[in-house]
C-alpha cells in the first residue's frame, strides 16, 4: 500500500526531545504506523478493526 502521502500524527504526550514515539496514519480504511526517529524506515499497515482490537488488548 502506497503511504507516500499519509499525513502522519505523533501522540500528543510525546516530547519534542526526539523521545521514542510511534506515528499514525489514516490510509484506505486502515491505519499505517511507524517509529518516529525513523519516517523513511518500514510502516506497518493494518486493517482498523485489528489497530483497534490492538488497543484494547494495551489497554488492560
Amino acid at each position: 500500500m502506497d503511504v507516500t502521502k499519509a499525513v502522519w500524527r505523533k501522540a500528543s504526550s510525546s516530547t519534542s526531545n526526539g523521545g521514542d514515539c510511534i506515528e499514525l496514519a489514516p490510509v484506505s480504511g486502515a491505519v499505517a504506523v511507524r517509529d518516529s526517529k525513523d519516517p523513511d524506515g518500514p510502516k506497518l499497515v493494518v486493517s482498523r478493526r485489528t489497530f483497534a482490537a490492538l488497543l484494547s488488548q494495551l489497554k488492560r
